[in-house]
């Protein structure tokens, strides 16, 4: 049996997708409210490695806080990697991973790739 988790927050639609998606299709998975819940240096060190990018492929630029902490210059992931995990509103939602696998559901319907994998 595969295990499915969802770094979700309630407050963004693609996110309330994702995890409708999921449910439709009879996935049960585990809900991590990223927000309240932020996911450690290691764990997000984790997802990259499932995703396959890089560390700022995993950011969301457009937020305040990429702005006020001048990320954009910032060239090493390490640095990226922590940001992320001092301020969680950074990283990109939802991340969905089954097993070793991971998607961002960047449409939501890519959560279901994910499922049918």
């Amino acid at each position: 049996m595969s295990t499915l988790k969802i770094y979700h927050n309630p407050r963004c639609s693609k996110s309330r997708e994702a995890l409708k998606l999921l449910e439709e299709n009879g996935a049960q998975a585990e809900v991590i409210k990223y927000l309240d819940t932020p996911p450690n240096e290691n764990e997000i060190r984790n997802i990259l490695q499932m995703l396959g990018i890089s560390a700022r492929d995993l950011m969301r630029t457009k937020e305040a806080i990429y702005k006020e902490l001048n990320l954009k210059e910032v060239k090493n992931d390490d640095t990226l990697i922590k940001a992320m995990a001092e301020h969680p509103k950074l990283i990109e939602r939802p991340i969905v991973i089954k097993d070793n696998k991971a998607v961002i559901g960047r449409p939501p319907v890519k959560v279901l790739d994910l499922l049918n994998a």
